[in-house]
């Protein structure tokens, strides 16, 4: 890219950023050092292609004015742990709702193929599932209590291993990212077959309702969140297939660490999705007003935190940014 198409593409935000420094205006200071990144990754882009440049020297003006701004007036705060959550990532979240739809889509289609294939194939429900395990079912639902498995281990033990094994999934789903997105669409594809072949299996024997109403009590937030960090991993894979005016090996590693931040935002929903499949799942026999009050509490919270309330602080930032 020219330098001046650079300087056109980015001389609103770098006259915007300068403002505020030179104004004295008062942002928030971990909103203040996000921008701070940006320039001196523009900086870092201009001394690698534009050496002894009008830009390069401007913005290393702004970096050096921006790092004293930051270390003037921020203050580490022993609120860091809930401003992050509250405030810094979803406003940063919301440049990304695109590969969550993506996500979305890949899993929701896979689900059904899952289910298509479990009711034209008898066998396929024991080949995504297992022999032990489908047999385990059956005879659990001849003895009357077919989501007997949510409760045959101790509940503490089960919330410990179910809440690590579902991160292990998100930094897998993550990490497969790097092979240009395609290994984090192996997973979602691979999960989501199996659930669709599940949920399909249980519907063929008459019990669709009290499956459902059982495994989405935990499901709801644990698979959300699996779609989530599928989300981190595509963010990461296409950071390297389309690295815009970075160079390839800068835009993976912002690519990387944007996908972890969104990795890391899951982890307080796996908790919660553990802790319900440990100790609330295993309760079959709570009314189903509750069960759905459950789910259905458990899909607005992901919806507003990943979707409705990133868009919310993005327009109002965009506005305080208009009246700089």
């Amino acid at each position: 890219m020219r330098e001046a198409a650079f300087a056109k593409q980015n001389k609103d935000k770098w006259l915007k950023f300068e403002s505020v420094l030179r104004n004295n205006i008062q942002i928030n200071p971990d909103e203040l050092s996000a921008l701070y990144v940006e320039v001196t990754d523009h900086l870092s882009y201009a001394q690698t292609f534009y050496p002894n440049s009008n830009t390069a020297q401007y913005l290393n003006n702004l970096s050096v004015l921006a790092h004293q701004k930051i270390y003037k007036t921020k203050r580490e705060s022993r609120k860091r742990f809930i401003t992050f959550y509250t405030k810094e990532f979803p406003l940063f979240f919301a440049q990304y709702h695109k590969q969550l739809l993506i996500a979305f889509i890949t899993f929701a289609l896979f689900a059904i193929v899952g289910a298509y294939s479990a009711a034209t194939d008898s066998d396929f429900v024991r080949l995504i599932m297992g022999n032990a395990y489908v047999n385990m079912t059956l005879e659990n639902i001849e003895k009357g209590d077919p989501m007997a498995v949510y409760k045959k281990m101790e509940s503490m033990d089960m919330f410990l291993g179910i809440t690590i094994n579902n991160i292990r999934v998100a930094l897998f789903a993550f990490s497969l990212g790097i092979f240009l997105s395609l290994g984090t669409l192996y997973v979602v594809m691979r999960n989501a077959v199996m659930l669709g072949s599940f949920q399909y299996f249980f519907y063929d024997q008459g019990l669709f309702w009290e499956s459902a109403r059982t495994i989405w009590i935990h499901g709801t937030i644990e698979i959300s969140v699996i779609i989530i960090a599928a989300c981190a991993g595509l963010v990461m894979g296409n950071s390297i297939l389309f690295p815009g005016t970075y160079t390839r090996l800068q835009s993976f590693v912002r690519g990387a660490k944007d996908g972890l931040k969104i990795v890391i935002s899951t982890i307080p929903f796996f908790i919660i999705a553990g802790f319900l499949e440990g100790f609330v799942t295993r309760h079959t026999e709570m009314p189903d007003w509750l069960a759905i009050l459950i789910i259905g509490g458990s899909l607005a919270l992901i919806i507003y935190y990943y979707v409705i309330y990133p868009i919310k602080l993005k327009r109002t930032h965009e506005q305080q940014l208009r009246e700089l």
